[in-house]
């Protein structure tokens, strides 16, 4: 009976954990702020991903795109769509960071199995966590992908985002025209987050452990910045496919992304899906340091001056 107890009463101590509402509040304003450092720092390198990714033929080199858009566009073209991405950006890590945090909350690490002092993290539960975060990120990033690859395939024309949903919300398909692709962003996003997230606890970990000297702000910075590149590496070839058909308008909602993804393999061969990996790499590095460098201190910030924890006070 003693055991039931404790059962019971751990698993109420978890759920209200989980949606403790400061936790939420804290992983929504950290989230948020981290998006918005990550969108600005890397949206130039992605609208030259997007471009060598839809028309290879005139956008061949990272050099040459990028020289290409400044002669022919001027300076903020490279920053095309990073309205709807810095929305649906910051939807989408709160999502991401949220449901991660949430999960991190639910299945806390077992103290009795961790054999070193430093708290040495379980390698295969972040891997699975990011996999559900990828999963429940894909339904909140799927519009604004797919209004940012529009943009960003203009050449010349100064069409806004918003004639583009517009566009979209007017044609045939109507609300659906927002969700084309679905299954390549599942596929996508599911892959990337969990070495993402994976990959940043284990860096982290490494950090602590082999240079505790580095500063606490630069192990968040560096580890960021690696993981998203490890993530892009992993997660690239299913990125192709899926960016074509979002820029397109003859796709649909699921049954365009396979399709489309043996096609890029068979007419491009296998680095073909990996088109655009150099700019997505220069970016990743910067960009995802910056938003795990905004996260975590914007959670410090949180904890600090907005919503003290009771173990603060």
């Amino acid at each position: 009976d003693n055991n039931n107890n404790n059962n019971n009463y751990n698993n109420e101590t978890i759920k209200e954990n989980v949606f403790e509402p400061r936790a939420l509040t804290r992983d929504m304003f950290s989230a948020t702020l981290g998006s918005i450092a990550c969108c600005y720092t890397g949206q130039p390198m992605d609208t030259i991903k997007v471009r060598m990714q839809t028309n290879p033929a005139q956008y061949s080199g990272i050099a040459s795109t990028t020289f290409s858009i400044f002669q022919n566009e001027g300076i903020a073209a490279y920053w095309k769509g990073a309205v709807p991405t810095a929305i649906g950006m910051a939807a989408e890590n709160i999502m991401a960071f949220g449901v991660n945090e949430a999960l991190k909350r639910a299945f806390p690490d077992d103290p009795s199995q961790n054999t070193n002092a430093g708290g040495r993290p379980d390698m295969i539960k972040p891997f699975f966590m990011g996999t559900i975060t990828g999963c429940c990120s894909a339904m909140v990033l799927l519009p604004s992908e797919i209004v940012k690859a529009k943009t960003q395939v203009v050449v010349g024309d100064s069409v806004s985002s918003d004639q583009i949903v517009k566009n979209l919300l007017r044609g045939p398909r109507g609300y659906a025209s927002l969700a084309v692709g679905l299954d390549g962003q599942l596929m996508r996003d599911g892959c990337f987050y969990a070495v993402f997230f994976g990959s940043y606890e284990l860096f982290c970990y490494m950090f602590r452990t082999h240079l505790p000297s580095v500063p606490e702000e630069l192990q968040y910075f560096l580890s960021g910045g690696f993981a998203g590149m490890a993530g892009w590496t992993f997660a690239m070839p299913f990125d192709v496919p899926k960016t074509n058909i979002q820029a397109r308008y003859d796709t649909r909602v699921v049954g365009s992304y396979f399709p489309e993804f043996i096609k890029i393999a068979k007419e491009r061969g296998f680095w073909g899906l990996y088109q655009g990996l150099g700019p997505t790499l220069i970016r990743a590095f910067p960009a995802n340091a910056a938003l795990f460098l905004g996260v975590e201190m914007g959670k410090k910030c949180f904890d600090n001056f907005i919503w003290r924890s009771p173990s603060n006070r």
